[in-house]
């Protein structure tokens, strides 16, 4: 009886839960994105390149854009397709020329590509020669410094301005005279020293002394007599240190003397 009477009874109906909120699904631009820069880390190039390809060609007006055509071009150079990044870059640069940060670094990455295609390829010395036009510094002085290695002429005024440069102007008078060009040095004030270092017998101490280039004449008043004829002896001419020490790389001994009681070193720094 009881038992009829459960099995006549309508089963209870449990009240459903709710079901947890759906993640929105990540979108395709925002995909692809990621998947170019998991790529770009895993330094699969090619394939870096073909997503932000595919990113561009389904988004174009995105904003994920310019950073996807940037990447693409810096994707194309570390896989070495030198001319290919070329042509990225400029894209990049003529779509949006309000990104300045990244369109610095385009210029530069732009003139590395063309300095390593410079040999093989006309198009790569014309982008160079017109780089040197660029309105930032830091440009013209690359492609002056790309086109030195061919003794191209046309860099040799932005090399003899680039010595005013404290960052490059190391780089840019070594590029003179590896084309057989005498740098025209701006005057003393380049950042550059005479340094002398004294170094007397018996003692530990050295004494060092950094003088101004337009105070190079001043040297011979640490020099001993002796020290001053063994200078003579040498071929060191004091009256011309600045401009030895002008024409010198950073570093460059340009004499050392010694006589009974001290050392004493004169280098550029």
């Amino acid at each position: 009886m009881k038992l009829g009477l459960l099995m006549a009874m309508p089963a209870l109906v449990l009240p459903v839960a709710p079901e947890p909120a759906v993640l929105l699904a990540e979108q395709p631009l925002d995909s692809l994105f990621r998947q170019g820069r998991d790529l770009r880390y895993a330094q699969r190039w090619y394939e870096a390149a073909q997503a932000y390809r595919t990113l561009l060609r389904e988004f174009p007006a995105s904003s994920r854009a310019a950073d996807a055509r940037y990447w693409l071009a810096a994707s194309l150079e570390q896989d070495q397709r030198w001319d290919e990044a070329a042509e990225a870059y400029t894209e990049f640069l003529m779509k949006h020329p309000d990104q300045r940060m990244l369109g610095k670094e385009a210029r530069l990455n732009r003139v590395r590509c063309w300095g390593i295609r410079q040999w093989d390829s006309p198009a790569a010395v014309a982008g160079l020669a017109q780089s040197l036009s660029d309105e930032r510094e830091e440009v013209r002085l690359a492609a002056a410094l790309q086109l030195a290695k061919r003794r191209d002429a046309r860099a040799v005024p932005v090399l003899q301005a680039g010595l005013r440069v404290d960052a490059s102007s190391e780089a840019c008078r070594l590029a003179l005279q590896g084309m057989g060009i005498q740098p025209q040095a701006a005057g003393p004030a380049q950042g550059r020293f005479l340094v002398i270092r004294v170094k007397e017998r018996g003692k530990s101490e050295v004494l060092t002394v950094r003088l101004a280039l337009g105070l190079a004449r001043a040297v011979g008043g640490y020099l001993s007599d002796e020290q001053l004829r063994q200078a003579k002896t040498k071929g060191v001419d004091m009256e011309r240190l600045m401009d030895q020490a002008l024409n010198a790389p950073k570093g460059t001994e340009l004499f050392s003397l010694d006589d009974s009681k001290s050392n004493v070193t004169v280098t550029v720094e």
